[in-house]
């Protein structure tokens, strides 16, 4: 590992994750009506089946998929050449591949699974005695949805300065406190 931490390839965000889909209308679906993803316009230059959408990670307030893409996780639904061919995994194992999202109201989100009859599976992680709830489940191709609180959780690099969470706003607050922090070092 490098001692510093740069970015030398100037990242600014996560864009996109695209799944590969048995059927791209079930993921449909799921993505729009239990994770409340928007969809967006895909290029018409595609020669095969998909859909494209963005999640509103915004405040409060009609959600706008033009002003919010930046802000949000895009998600590229890709139907597959071989869906029969696909695994299908039905175990939820909390250590396999996931993409996680932070939500508001663990509660709320463990009652709406309940109701759609999603089967999930609930861990707690706890350092330092900081808890973070996490829950676990599948979209229709098994692939694993987290939904957590991990914002609770500091995020502490192995070297340098120890960012207060994972949350935008905190970021942005740390953004702007890095130019005095640097000042006062100077000093």
């Amino acid at each position: 590992m490098k001692d510093h931490m740069g970015n030398s390839l100037h990242l600014k965000s996560l864009n996109h994750i695209s799944l590969l889909c048995r059927s791209v209308v079930e993921s449909i679906d799921f993505y729009q009506d239990v994770l409340g993803f928007v969809p967006i316009r895909r290029p018409g230059s595609f020669n095969f089946d998909g859909a494209w959408y963005v999640n509103c990670l915004t405040p409060p307030g009609p959600c706008n998929p033009t002003l919010l893409f930046g802000f949000g996780i895009g998600i590229h639904l890709l139907q597959s050449e071989n869906p029969e061919k696909m695994p299908k995994k039905s175990e939820i194992n909390p250590k396999d591949n996931h993409i996680s999202f932070q939500c508001e109201s663990m509660g709320a989100v463990e009652k709406k699974l309940k109701e759609l009859g999603i089967q999930h599976v609930r861990a707690l992680v706890e350092e330092g005695g900081i808890q973070v709830e996490q829950l676990f489940f599948h979209d229709p191709d098994g692939f694993m949805i987290e939904i957590c609180n991990c914002d609770n959780l500091p995020v502490i690099p192995l070297a340098g300065e120890v960012a207060r969470s994972c949350s935008c706003l905190n970021l942005q607050t740390m953004q702007q406190e890095r130019p005095m922090l640097q000042q006062e070092r100077a000093i």
